[in-house]
């Protein structure tokens, strides 16, 4: 077992590594294997698992990466994630990629997708919809549907065949990752300083870069030795939930600056897709196809992507609070993100009508300067230590 130390270490450099150099090394070992990278947030990852692909996340450059090219094939008045991805496909960071998913999340990422085909990125680029109607009839059977689009688009690459065997084994295998993700936020809420924010975003961004068996391999040590095992010293900081970064990702200095300010952030929707589907999938079935759509219809958290009629996301974002114990909310949404800002208001109404304090500040992802946004979180943890 290797240290605490050198897992997070190994993770940190794993998040950022804009080449991708994990998942093109394991695509290397074998002849049939596949690379299919996916936008944020969620996709079913389990049917790129049994096409014997991996499903890698492009999250953006974040600071890591100049935007030149990228700045030219989008207006200025959008969010910052497909400037960046536009060009590391431009660049060489994506060469050796299969194909790409574009989950429907906005008309941004609507248009990258067409941009990828006309660039001819990758042999297949397929923009991946959700159903909207949650009837298991109709919207689990287009939701199956969409699924067989993309196993066939992957087989045409490698000839690999998608069979329930395949697609049974990788459900298992994610289940696992969830429950040693919900274990770790779990964890996490008793005793935060045990892991801090930054180094739990490190642990899951990682884990869409690398196969998920050694993702496990990973969670499984990190839940073993922070379980019973005190690290770090509690403050007196409050508790909050973020919400508002399930697609563009904040930069890492944005995250650090609010747990300076005095706020332990104890759940998030950061890396959304891996958390999206909540509890198990449901495990051996004669249908796996049909039991993965039926899980995303039956068991998805809220996200402002996604339609949630009659399950509407800002009770559900009061309830999530009142069971992490939450001291407040931060909205914390990229710049120009429509379906994020959108939702806001109703959002604050729900957690006025709760009687939970809240507060809102914008990002993008290359974001350099948080003195203000630490100024911000200081006075708003504070304010809850004095009177709420």
């Amino acid at each position: 077992m290797e240290s605490l130390k050198d897992i997070l270490l190994y993770c940190e450099n794993a998040s950022f590594d804009l080449n991708f150099t994990a998942a093109k090394k394991w695509k290397s070992e074998a002849k049939d294997r596949i690379i299919v990278g996916y936008l944020p947030t969620y996709i079913p990852r389990e049917i790129i698992h049994a096409a014997n692909g991996i499903p890698v996340g492009i999250m953006g450059a974040g600071d890591r990466k100049q935007i030149i090219k990228g700045d030219a094939y989008y207006q200025s008045y959008i969010c910052h994630l497909p400037r960046g991805i536009i060009e590391m496909a431009l660049d060489t960071n994506l060469q050796d990629f299969d194909g790409f998913m574009f989950p429907a999340i906005c008309d941004c990422v609507r248009n990258l997708s067409g941009m990828f085909k006309l660039s001819k990125k990758g042999k297949f680029q397929r923009y991946f919809d959700y159903p909207q109607n949650f009837d298991p009839f109709i919207g689990g059977t287009f939701y199956v549907q969409e699924m067989e689009k993309v196993i066939e688009d992957m087989y045409s690459v490698n000839g690999v065949k998608v069979t329930s065997e395949g697609l049974n084994k990788a459900i298992k295998l994610y289940n696992k990752n969830r429950k040693l993700i919900e274990k770790i936020y779990d964890i996490r809420q008793e005793f935060p300083w045990r892991l801090s924010a930054v180094e739990t975003y490190h642990l899951l961004r990682a884990g869409i870069t690398i196969p998920v068996e050694k993702h496990n391999e990973i969670l499984e040590q990190v839940v073993n030795t922070i379980i019973d095992k005190e690290r770090g010293e509690p403050m007196d900081n409050i508790r909050i939930v973020v919400s508002g970064s399930f697609c563009e990702q904040p930069p890492i200095g944005l995250i650090k600056s609010i747990e300076l300010a005095g706020c332990y952030i104890i759940d998030d929707d950061f890396m959304l897709g891996s958390r999206l589907i909540q509890g198990d999938i449901e495990e051996d079935t004669e249908n796996p196809l049909l039991t993965i759509a039926l899980a995303y219809i039956e068991q998805s958290t809220f996200s402002s992507a996604y339609y949630d009629v009659g399950n509407p996301k800002g009770k559900r974002l009061v309830k999530l609070a009142k069971e992490r114990n939450a001291d407040g909310i931060v909205f914390c949404a990229a710049s120009f993100c429509d379906p994020a800002l959108l939702d806001r208001p109703q959002m604050q109404k729900e957690c006025d009508e709760a009687g939970i304090p809240h507060i809102n500040f914008q990002f993008h992802e290359n974001t350099g300067q948080f003195k203000i946004i630490k100024e911000q979180a200081g006075t708003f943890s504070d304010s809850i230590k004095l009177w709420a």
